[in-house]
């Protein structure tokens, strides 16, 4: 028993650094269809014109929302080449929050909404605290699979395997939940900031779409575009979202 627990806390520190990452986008294959202002790829200097234009509007949506936690965010820009395009947050030792952007997601976007949008998103992973409520139910799920490990009397190579499954079940258990909730503050935090939710939301009917996967970590494109354009709306009426 007390061998399976070793192995859970060991599991569990697995998770003491959760990140949130978009679903990477297909590689660039053909030129797209649409507007002239949409077709062309997203360049640096858009990039870090959003940023500056939303980065207070996201500390004033967290201190409003959430005023217990860090709302100081730091924006990264990964400029390594052969980088899958993506985005990604998560927090420092202090929990200070942290952005990070690939500059190969960036030249993916079409628009500047696009880029407000997805960084709306991971501002409200951190504004919504999901990081911590990840990793609770990550360490439920290794000690779970650490109880069942040595009520088994499986060895402790088994028992890392088993309770690794169940932390990553217990972490997945909320997490299309989380990215729909971070769809909705995320259009928010864009509209507050004077861009077009709806318009970076066509962002959806591009990436790859993850279905209604068992324990995916994505919710289906469609159910996404619909959650944004239902926080757009009661935010233009005035209600809250």
């Amino acid at each position: 028993m007390l061998s399976a627990l070793r192995s859970a806390f060991a599991v569990m520190a697995l998770f003491a650094l959760t990140a949130c990452t978009l679903a990477p986008l297909p590689p660039e294959t053909a030129p797209r269809p649409g507007p002239p202002s949409q077709a062309q790829p997203s360049t640096l200097a858009e990039f870090n014109a959003v940023v500056a234009r939303l980065r207070p509007v996201a500390t004033q949506v967290c201190r409003e929302r959430s005023p217990h936690l860090d709302c100081n965010f730091t924006v990264i820009l990964d400029d390594r080449p052969n980088q899958p395009p993506n985005a990604f947050h998560t927090r420092d030792e202090r929990g200070r929050p942290i952005i990070s952007f690939t500059e190969s997601l960036i030249r993916e976007l079409r628009s500047p909404d696009e880029i407000a949008l997805i960084f709306g998103h991971e501002a409200a992973h951190h504004i919504a605290d999901h990081i911590p409520r990840i990793q609770r139910e990550a360490r439920t799920g290794a000690l779970l699979g650490g109880v069942a490990a040595a009520l088994l009397g499986a060895d402790e190579a088994t028992a890392r395997q088993i309770m690794s499954a169940t932390a990553s079940v217990g972490a997945r258990r909320y997490s299309k939940p989380f990215e729909l909730e971070a769809d909705r503050i995320g259009a928010v935090i864009a509209e507050r900031g004077g861009y077009d939710a709806l318009r970076g939301a066509q962002i959806f009917r591009r990436i790859p779409d993850p279905g209604n996967q068992f324990l995916g970590t994505h919710p289906p494109n469609a159910e996404r575009l619909r959650e944004v354009e239902a926080a757009v709306a009661r935010h233009r009426a005035g209600l809250s979202v």
